[in-house]
């Protein structure tokens, strides 16, 4: 029998001292459309993948939030075959959080673009508006403009003439852009958070150039009636001449906002430690990691170092920390990055520290037990020419996104995923149509608990229909945007040209404020 926890124990357990991790397992849709504020997303459908590095402590209190509907009841059984021991459900979903008058959250990263919004006001960060930015550009006065965001999204679409420089990484490249101390630095990202964290990330690394967030990022941007490129193939700024001297304040910075630094005794007591998680993460960007060198890329494999962007780490922090109370230690390999991101996460809330040596000092240190990915037999497999002579007495399940099943999908298919797969399970063999084999294998579970016993996986996914010339359905309105659970509706095409979407967008982040409950705004130390 799964335990129920009421929503009070929840609170109490939440905004408490100890340690709990809050995992909200709906699909994402639902979970942009309203959340907990502190949980963290892991949809069922890729529930066993995901949780132990989210959780890597199978002892710590684990409570799951679903819709009322028992899919958060299905995942605890699973949680506990994995050997997780403290496993509850919250009583009644999200649903009961809502009727207890607490707030649900729309949006995704929520956490991260309230904390923004919170230190635009603590720091009174300036900002520039996008037609200021344009006409100072136009007018040829020395000016950089500073891309915060991770290069794949910089490649979509930018402002012309920004050079892509994540977050993470301003207070290493930055020299390297803004030579000249008169040089005004504005940094944009895609709305207002990484342009206000990247700001006041160069001012408080003490740059003496001018420094900006360009007022609402490439939204303010369209919103102002200006062009944006697309397809930029730049690469990331280099390294900047300054970042040696830059390392003492970024010390200052992480000490000031109570980051601890560790020495290699102190890690190695805290790996020890079985009563607190333990999360380590390499911050840099994918760039510098992919040139490791192998006595490097050793030590990151035999401690469990997970590599989080920090720009990312601390735009999306619940993409990879799962466990509120936690510790956390982040580590780079030059003593600069690394501070600067800790100093971020401490004001989120985090007990976060720095380990003195980067990564290299974890050399001779007792490798760290961190739990491996659940085991999850594949499935066996059928052709494309198979499933074309049995098509007629076949149910196909397409557990792709619903955006490609309705652009494209084999005629008589269903779409679904994992959570209500087995409303769409009828007799005979099942042949399941997916673009990741774990997630049809998570699948095929639950159909088997619906009672269905031959379960196939399409042999190279729809690309393989399509490469044999074999006829697609296209359903531009199946399934139903009510049925869309995986498809986050939060203004969504705010990016295509929408400017009304990109409006709702920005005032939504603008008034994340005045949702907060004392005890929200309590967790954030601006």
């Amino acid at each position: 029998m799964v335990s129920m926890i009421p929503v009070a124990e929840l609170r109490a357990h939440l905004y408490g001292d100890g340690e709990v991790a809050l995992m909200d397992v709906r699909e994402m849709g639902q979970i942009a459309a309203g959340h907990i504020l502190f949980s963290a997303p892991l949809p069922y459908s890729i529930f066993e993948v995901r949780l132990p590095e989210l959780v890597p402590d199978l002892a710590v209190p684990l409570v799951l939030v679903d819709e009322g509907d028992g899919v958060a009841g299905r995942a605890a059984v699973r949680a506990e075959a994995m050997g997780y021991s403290d496993v509850a459900v919250l009583d009644g979903g999200v649903g009961a959080w809502a009727a207890a008058g607490y707030e649900l959250f729309d949006g995704v990263n929520v956490p991260s673009k309230v904390f923004g919004e919170l230190i635009e006001h603590a720091a009174d960060t300036p900002r520039m508006p996008a037609e200021e930015v344009a006409r100072r550009q136009a007018a040829g006065e020395r000016m950089v403009i500073v891309d915060g965001r991770p290069l794949d999204e910089y490649r979509k679409m930018n402002i012309p003439g920004a050079v892509c420089c994540p977050n993470g990484e301003l207070a290493l490249r930055i020299d390297a852009l803004a030579r000249e101390p008169d040089t005004t630095v504005v940094v944009n990202c895609a709305g207002r958070t990484r342009s206000i964290i990247g700001a006041q990330t160069l001012i408080d690394v003490g740059i003496p150039n001018p420094v900006y967030a360009l007022e609402n990022g490439t939204q303010g941007w369209t919103l102002a009636g200006l062009d944006l490129e697309f397809g930029n193939d730049s690469d990331l700024a280099p390294d900047g001449p300054g970042a040696e001297a830059r390392r003492g304040t970024a010390r200052e910075l992480a000490a000031r906002h109570g980051v601890t630094t560790l020495g290699r005794d102190d890690l190695a007591a805290w790996i020890a430690d079985t009563q607190r998680t333990l999360y380590l993460f390499d911050v840099r960007d994918a760039t510098d990691r992919a040139a490791d060198s192998t006595e490097i890329v050793a030590l990151r494999d035999q401690h469990g170092v997970v590599h989080a962007p920090g720009g990312q780490l601390v735009q999306a922090t619940d993409r990879w920390v799962g466990v509120r109370g936690a510790r956390i230690v982040v580590l780079d390999t030059e003593g600069l990055r690394a501070p600067v991101i800790a100093a971020w996460l401490a004001r989120l809330g985090h007990d976060v520290a720095v380990l003195e040596g980067g990564l290299a000092a974890l050399e001779g240190l007792a490798a760290r037990l961190v739990p491996g990915p659940s085991t999850i037999d594949p499935l066996p497999t059928l052709s494309v020419d198979e499933l074309e002579g049995a098509l007629a007495t076949t149910q196909v399940i397409d557990l792709r996104s619903s955006a490609a099943f309705r652009a494209g999908h084999v005629p008589g298919s269903f779409w679904s995923s994992r959570p209500r797969v087995g409303y769409v399970a009828g007799r005979g063999l099942h042949v399941l149509i997916a673009d990741d084999s774990v997630v049809a294998a998570l699948a095929a579970n639950d159909l088997r608990a619906a009672g269905i016993g031959e379960i196939l996986l399409l042999e190279g996914g729809i690309d393989a229909w399509q490469a044999a010339g074999l006829p697609m359905d296209q359903t531009p309105m199946s399934p139903p945007d009510a049925e869309r659970i995986d498809f986050i509706f939060h203004t969504h095409d705010r990016h295509s040209g929408n400017l009304a979407a990109s409006q709702a967008y920005l005032d939504w982040e603008v008034g994340l404020i005045a949702r907060l409950h004392p005890d929200e705004r309590a967790v954030f130390r601006v």
